[in-house]
């Protein structure tokens, strides 16, 4: 009997035949950066995932999470993967108190079937994240991944209450609670947004949720050039209105949308124009608020100069919040090669923004930008093909954007980017300063480097 043969059978002992995938053809499909698992498992509850990963430990395998899978390929390349760990067989509901806005929810329940499930009581979750017709809960908080909805609801962080998910020794852990104003502890379960399922196999998750706005509405700004777009930003957003969605379209991120739109025929198509940049503003609450925002907006498009205000529809806001809501997905396949990054920056300025066109420019490659007003920057680099010339062009552009964030205080992290970029940036990494206390933190949730070993802090 083989080593995979051996592993395949001890997984069955734990799961059952038709939990456990071995057939080389099924676990090709599987394949994460070029690395093909000798095994994929499928749990139904939390005991049999920590079964898997002490298995994993005492044999000292790699294992890697996942759910609808759309956002595996983020950050670096691991090492190793020798078990796949499919959560999406846990999909349950498993606690929600309307009167209390909480919800507890498996790992592997997709959030469109959640948004339909919170729906039906008049409440949302505000993850609104990129591949939102499959992605998991799970999925989203691993990935750390920025909801359209940051600018008002904030990120994840904020109406996360709590987690339970199982750590490298296999043990069943717990953070947080189910009640909104929980004292006790600490927020470990906080450290697992983001963590791209280096530190744990996330079982289960604890929300606050949001009463439905009774009134919702949109516009768009469209200016010709960035000196008036970027200003006027952050001009609205200083004026403390309660918006739900501030962000910046460059030319080229205008110029993909309107052509996604056009396939469509969606009207929103036509509030857009090859060229220019647009600000796009959302914003909710009662229809007092959704009209007193609105004209505040025209107010300061006049108050700026140089631009158009138009305010969207109910259908043209909603095919253009959708589509931003989907930026990472769209822009990550806008061309034949592509290289993006999230460039977190404590202030977004036009001179950073010009900055960033100039890398792509200097290197002949087209690029996109879409900025949130939260300080989130998705920069695109595009080239053609994947030839070694075009490859390399995209790995130095992508290395200068990083350093233009550090210099600004802010940091870069590459969300898509074809193997061989990745590989070459990887290279080329430079030591964090709090690199030590992030290699303290994998040690103490996972002290035999069993989680997608390889996939972020300095190859641990």
């Amino acid at each position: 009997m083989t080593v995979a043969e051996k592993l395949t059978s001890r997984l069955v002992e734990i799961l059952g035949p038709h939990r456990v995938v071995s057939a080389p053809e099924e676990l090709a499909a599987h394949a994460i950066d070029g690395l093909t698992p000798q095994a994929v498992v499928c749990p139904e509850s939390a005991e049999q995932v920590a079964e898997v990963v002490r298995l994993a430990a005492g044999e000292k395998l790699a294992v890697q999470a996942f759910g609808s899978r759309s956002k595996c390929e983020m950050g670096m390349p691991a090492a190793r993967c020798d078990v796949a760990i499919d959560m999406t067989g846990m999909r349950e509901v498993a606690h929600y108190d309307a009167g209390d806005l909480t919800l507890s929810v498996d790992a592997g329940l997709p959030l469109r079937e959640l948004e339909a499930y919170l729906s039906k009581h008049g409440q949302f979750l505000p993850l609104a994240v990129p591949c939102f017709e499959s992605t998991t809960a799970g999925g989203a908080l691993a990935s750390g991944i920025d909801s359209a909805l940051r600018q008002q609801y904030g990120s994840a962080r904020d109406f996360l209450i709590g987690a339970e998910f199982v750590d490298g020794t296999g043990q069943l852990c717990k953070s947080g609670g189910r009640v909104v104003k929980n004292v006790t502890g600490y927020d470990l379960h906080k450290l697992l947004i983001g963590s791209l399922g280096t530190l744990g196999v996330i079982t289960r998750l604890n929300f606050r949720t949001y009463p439905f706005p009774a009134a919702s509405g949109a516009c768009a700004v469209i200016f010709d050039r960035a000196e008036n777009a970027v200003p006027f930003c952050g001009s609205v957003a200083k004026k403390g209105l309660p918006l739900a969605a501030l962000e910046i379209l460059d030319p080229g991120t205008v110029g993909i949308l309107r052509a996604i739109l056009q396939r469509g025929e969606a009207s929103a198509a036509a509030l857009l124009t090859d060229g220019t940049w647009c600000v796009y503003c959302s914003f909710e609450g009662t229809e007092a608020v959704v009209r007193r925002i609105t004209e505040e907006v025209k107010r300061a498009t006049a108050e700026q100069g140089g631009g158009r205000c138009e305010v969207l529809d109910a259908a043209a806001g909603e095919q253009l919040g959708g589509m931003l809501r989907e930026a990472y997905e769209w822009l990550r396949w806008s061309s034949g090669a592509v290289c993006l990054q999230r460039i977190a920056l404590p202030e977004i300025t036009a001179v950073t923004v010009a900055e960033l066109g100039r890398i792509a420019e200097a290197a002949l490659l087209r690029h996109a930008l879409l900025a949130r007003g939260a300080g989130v920057v998705y920069f695109a680099t595009m080239a053609e093909a994947e030839d070694d010339a075009s490859l390399d062009l995209l790995a130095r552009a992508a290395l200068k954007a990083k350093e233009i964030a550090r210099r600004k205080n802010g940091q870069a992290t590459v969300l898509h980017a074809p193997l061989a970029v990745k590989t070459k940036l990887a290279a080329a990494r430079v030591a964090q300063p709090d690199e030590p206390l992030q290699l303290r933190l994998k040690r103490a949730f996972d002290p035999a480097n069993l989680f997608a070993p390889g996939r972020i802090v300095g190859g641990i």
